[in-house]
């Protein structure tokens, strides 16, 4: 089950990471969201990511403590991944 589930959210990061770089393109989609919300679940999946999200926050103290909630919310909603 818990390999379903981390599947299922790679998929769900891939396809919201090409959204977003289709939205970067297209006026009509907010592409910079969708970016932000595929690397956050990849970050669940793949510890490189969560690095990389670490290392460009800390610089900024309201983004940090804006990206520990997310991440908080998004484990509520999935649960432990």
């Amino acid at each position: 089950m818990k390999r379903i589930k981390r599947a299922l959210i790679i998929v769900i990061a891939v396809i919201s990471i090409l959204l977003g770089l289709i939205g970067l393109v297209l006026p009509i989609l907010q592409g910079i969201l969708f970016l932000f919300i595929g690397f956050f679940l990849l970050s669940f999946s793949f510890p490189e990511t969560r690095t990389l999200i670490e290392k460009y926050t800390q610089k900024y103290p309201h983004l940090h403590s804006a990206t520990i909630k997310i991440e908080k919310w998004i484990k509520k909603i999935f649960g432990e991944i």
